[in-house]
């Protein structure tokens, strides 16, 4: 099955637009300054309406309010002219700073002005949200898939672009295979990134994760239940999964995870040999699966 190339979209690449977002990241206030293009009452800026990042930590913005009202904003934030009204900027990067500085009471904000599209608009807020060390596992996975999805960046590019390495940025995606509630415990910081990781692929996940919440595992003792899965609500089929190696079951979540295939592996104890099975639910899967495995 033929598949039409996907566009990117875009009249800049992703390093272009890499350069002005790197520069105009940090809110560290010891950064040297970078001269704003012009001063603008902050009732004439407004945020990204399709900000990806919905969340900001109430503690966080409140420090850097604090910040502001000592040293003032030291980085500009980057602006466009709103495309329905010349008289208003909207933020392309810098929304924590238009927030912390309306905590502080600041009258004006220094912006730079750059000339997006509402396509390079999204990219640089996805970016920026990449690169902000405060970013929670979800929206950082989240934001590598849609700049994948909807700009046609590999996770190559990507690792390349934001100097971070590809197996990081795919360790990362795969938590989104995750229950929307085991993500939503993720979010809110009552999982690790490591915790997450570990039920990747594993059929009792939320059930899991629950226990490990409620017990305050840490992420060693969070692999060892995995091997021995929750004492209920498991099939007789997951029962004998027990008789494994720890080593193959980690194997076949891992597997599972990567293809989204439910994956077996029959690997007898001391042999060199075995078998491995791929089970796919509709064509389109064992589609998808022949284009991964022949690089078409």
């Amino acid at each position: 099955m033929a598949m039409s190339p996907k566009s990117r979209g875009l009249g800049r690449g992703l390093s272009a637009l890499m350069a002005d977002v790197a520069a105009d990241q940090s809110d560290d206030t010891t950064s040297s300054p970078r001269r704003p293009d012009m001063n603008v009452p902050v009732e004439r800026i407004r945020p990204n309406p399709d900000q990806p990042r919905r969340t900001f930590d109430a503690d966080a913005l409140s420090d850097l309010a604090d910040s502001i009202r000592e040293k003032g904003v030291i980085q500009p934030l980057i602006v466009r002219i709103a495309p329905e009204d010349p008289n208003m900027f909207e933020i392309v990067a810098g929304e924590r700073r238009w927030r912390a500085s309306q905590m502080a009471q600041l009258h004006e904000l220094p912006v730079l002005v750059r000339d997006f599209n509402d396509t390079e608009v999204l990219e640089i807020a996805i970016i920026e949200n990449i690169q902000r060390a405060d970013l929670n596992p979800v929206d950082e996975a989240a934001g590598y898939r849609q700049l994948m999805d909807r700009f046609g960046h590999t996770q190559d590019q990507l690792a390349t672009a934001l100097g971070k390495s590809r197996s990081h940025i795919a360790n990362q995606m795969r938590l989104l295979q995750l229950p929307e509630e085991v993500l939503s415990w993720l979010s809110e910081g009552q999982l690790t990134a490591g915790h997450a990781r570990t039920l990747v692929g594993h059929p009792d996940a939320k059930a899991l994760a629950q226990q490990i919440i409620s017990k305050q595992m840490s992420v060693r003792e969070a692999e060892r239940l995995m091997k021995k899965g929750p004492s209920a609500g498991r099939t007789a089929g997951q029962g004998r999964s027990r008789e494994k190696d720890p080593d193959t079951i980690m194997l076949e979540r891992e597997l599972t995870a990567a293809l989204r295939m439910a994956v077996t592996i029959d690997h007898a104890s001391g042999q060199e040999g075995g078998k491995l099975t791929i089970a796919y639910k509709t064509l389109a899967q064992l589609d998808d699966l022949m284009r991964q495995l022949t690089g078409d």
